[in-house]
């Protein structure tokens, strides 16, 4: 029988015994290691993305800047919101059909003429709350 194999297999199996176990970001531990299981509701991060597709089909105001631009600064986009991700919006213009991508890296603000549907982690549903813009 050789050490050399032996050695080889009582160095892999101390690094499996010293690995931390896999377990899911913010999940608790005793000071033993053991991973303590929750019951805890996960809730979706409130991100301008999440708030757009929500409210597909609206029709808003969107504000953008393009640094160092000197042609245009700034514009300004009205249309249907027809589609968001992460880093773009679609939008289209209700009379010619036009259909634009516009990526969330230059946005800078949007309005809309209507109420939103929000949603805020931890708030099931949308709230009803009566305010006046006057």
């Amino acid at each position: 029988m050789s050490n050399k194999g032996n050695i080889g297999n009582m160095g892999t199996m101390g690094t499996m015994s010293s690995m931390p176990p896999q377990v899911t970001s913010g999940s608790p531990m005793t000071p033993a290691g053991t991973v303590v299981s929750t019951t805890a509701p996960v809730f979706e991060q409130s991100y301008v993305e999440n708030i757009f597709r929500l409210n597909l089909g609206k029709i808003g105001t969107f504000y953008f800047t393009y640094e160092n631009n000197k042609d245009w600064n700034a514009k300004v986009y009205t249309g249907v919101l027809e589609a968001a991700g992460r880093d773009h919006l679609i939008i289209s213009d209700r009379a010619t059909g036009q259909r634009v991508v516009l990526l969330m890296v230059n946005f800078d603000y949007a309005t809309f003429e209507e109420p939103l549907v929000y949603q805020y982690p931890g708030v099931i549903g949308n709230p009803a709350v009566v305010r006046s813009c006057r």
